[in-house]
């Protein structure tokens, strides 16, 4: 991983769900191999692969189960046999599992699984038509009641360019909040609000002045407090879309600090450019590599360990979309 990326060489530990590896856990004796998960997110995570089924000792193959009742609280109940009832089996699991998974700096899970699900799983009648509104894997639901700032992402999802960037960012951020959270002093504190001003800014200029106050007001009687709410308002803050124009607004504060370095026509380039990624003939990559490469030559130290710049490896290609 970049240097820039990361204060720390500490591998980044993601829950998954064990099918998207390729493992044989499905109900059928199946798996749903992420190709995606595998190929390019194994450069860098390292992966702990669970399947709440078969850990709550559902053996492979098994009858399938499927979400029945109030889309609020449903049961998970056999597809064929209607005694077949391992709600609170998977409750019970998922919240024993977040307490063993606090570690981890993100989690992907399997779509449309009555366990896994994220969102829009189908929760069935008694007649055997599904219900109008979708419900949440049971599984799932506990560990994101547990684990509320953890970053989660079904993997079908990881296919929109703006939903897997923004996912991406969102885990890389919380590994670096759990690596300052081992040593917290108002200093480190203030040095990790410095290098993730502007990735705040570009997704919430509102919660990008909040935190600004929040670490303005920071001493040694009131660091776990502070910590405490500004992780919520930092992980909150990631989790909304940037948009262009929230990009090009942090591209010109960058741009800013470069002013009475640059040549006219270079800073004319750059703006032009700047211009053309907010009006959408552009990826966010062109203005940002042109950005980095005068900040090499130019940038003072406050600018330079920015990690809007560099949030991720460069060789994911996450920006050549957005």
């Amino acid at each position: 991983m970049n240097s820039s990326t990361t204060n720390s060489v500490s591998p980044i530990q993601v829950g998954i769900s064990a099918c998207l590896l390729g493992h044989k856990v499905r109900f059928n004796g199946g798996h749903k191999r992420s190709s995606f998960c595998l190929n390019q997110l194994s450069r860098i995570f390292n992966y702990v692969p669970i399947c709440p089924e078969v850990g709550i000792g559902m053996g492979v193959p098994r009858e399938p189960i499927r979400l029945v009742g109030n889309p609020e609280q449903p049961r998970a109940i056999g597809s064929v046999n209607p005694d077949l009832d391992v709600t609170e089996a998977l409750q019970e699991y998922g919240a024993k599992q977040a307490k063993q998974l606090q570690h981890l700096s993100g989690y992907i899970l399997m779509q449309k699984s009555p366990s896994c699900g994220m969102e829009r799983v189908k929760v069935y009648q008694s007649n055997g038509y599904p219900h109008r509104n979708s419900g949440t894997g049971l599984y799932a639901q506990q560990i994101m009641k547990h684990l509320p700032l953890m970053p989660v992402e079904e993997e079908g999802r990881l296919h929109d360019p703006i939903l897997r960037e923004n996912f991406i960012n969102r885990v890389i951020a919380y590994h670096s909040w759990q690596q300052l959270m081992q040593e917290l002093t108002p200093s480190a504190l203030i040095q990790f609000h410095t290098r993730y001003k502007y990735s705040v800014l570009a997704h919430s200029p509102k919660d990008y002045s909040h935190l600004g106050q929040l670490v303005a007001n920071i001493d040694s009687s009131n660091v776990a407090e502070t910590a405490n709410t500004y992780q919520h308002i930092f992980m909150k803050a990631l989790q909304q879309r940037a948009t262009r124009k929230t990009h090009s607004n942090v591209l010109m504060h960058i741009l800013g600090f470069l002013k009475h370095a640059l040549l006219q026509a270079e800073r004319g380039e750059i703006l032009y450019i700047i211009h053309q990624y907010r009006q959408g003939f552009l990826p966010l990559i062109v203005p940002i590599t042109l950005l980095k490469h005068f900040i090499k030559q130019h940038g003072n130290t406050f600018i330079q360990q920015q990690m809007y710049l560099s949030p991720y490896p460069d060789e994911l290609g996450l920006r050549n979309a957005i």
